[in-house]
């Protein structure tokens, strides 16, 4: 058997969209794996009771399938799904990593980035890697068509989730299809400066290079009391606020002795608006790690 602990994610970072993400300290998924004559899924954990247990309909399910390991295969989740946080991608990516061990498959993490993201796309209908890649490899990854680049940083973070879901599905339907020449040059600058902030642990560069024209707003006002959160996040200390991948959760970097400030902020802000949520106080992290 083996049982790896895989990260939640923060996708886009709002100038990096379907290219960002970045690997948080917590929470996490773990996931389990026995070799077995046909693969079988057992969740337990966070919306445990909204994930489909049947292979053809789960992440991880693909990646066995892709791996030609099956197993059986325990997911204890710790990302709630539907969440913006990356949860069916730790599963992809934690069981790509069990099962690649478990079966002696000799792949690198790189090269199981692009099987995890087949998984990915059971759940949203396209093999996006922006969730699995940090994942896999941690810190802040960038993934293009021609592979995935990854640097470790260290910046402190404090992710916010709203109760209500958001699907990945609905929130692809609100990305606008052009740009002006005037968003492109804005949200070029603005990504630039969160990679330049990134590669120095910068928060506040980080925090600059949130800033989005494009896609979210379209998303944020899929969320109830987003701009309220948002504000109150940045009146507490936050250098820059965006939504988490395609939400509900809401990212925020700040310095790390305004973390607690900030997440009580951002709570109270969306109980304002009727939405319970609860906060995460995070760092920047490691990718999935076998326990």
């Amino acid at each position: 058997m083996r049982t790896v602990r895989a990260p939640a994610t923060s996708a886009n970072l709002g100038s990096g969209f379907d290219t960002f993400g970045v690997a948080l300290e917590r929470p996490a998924d773990v996931v389990s794996v026995e070799r077995a004559e046909r693969t079988t899924i057992e969740v337990t954990g966070a919306g445990a009771q909204f994930i489909p247990e049947d292979p053809k309909k789960n992440t991880v399910g693909a990646v066995a399938e892709a791996l030609d390991a099956p197993a059986h295969i325990r997911i204890d989740k710790g990302i709630r799904p539907a969440s913006g946080l990356g949860s069916s991608a730790a599963s992809a990516a934690g069981a790509a990593l069990a099962l690649n061990d478990l079966y002696d498959r000799g792949l690198s993490r790189e090269e199981l980035v692009p099987i995890a993201a087949e998984g990915e796309a059971v759940v949203s209908g396209a093999a996006h890697a922006d969730n699995v890649a940090p994942s896999l490899l941690g810190g802040f990854t960038i993934a293009t068509a021609d592979g995935v680049r990854a640097v470790d940083t260290n910046v402190p973070l404090v992710a916010c989730l709203p109760e209500e879901p958001i699907s990945t599905r609905d929130a692809r339907e609100v990305v606008p299809n052009h740009v002006t020449i005037e968003e492109m040059v804005t949200t070029v600058g603005s990504a630039a400066t969160l990679t330049l902030g990134m590669c120095q642990s910068d928060p506040k560069l980080v925090g600059r290079g949130m800033v989005d024209e494009v896609v979210t707003p379209n998303r944020a006002a899929l969320i109830t009391g987003y701009e309220d959160a948002a504000a109150a996040a940045v009146d507490a200390g936050a250098y820059g606020v965006t939504v988490s991948g395609s939400g509900p959760s809401v990212l925020a970097v700040c310095a790390p002795d305004r973390r607690r400030n900030v997440a009580g902020a951002m709570v109270e802000a969306f109980e304002a608006n009727g939405e319970k949520a609860r906060a995460y106080r995070t760092w920047t992290g490691d990718g999935a790690e076998f326990v």
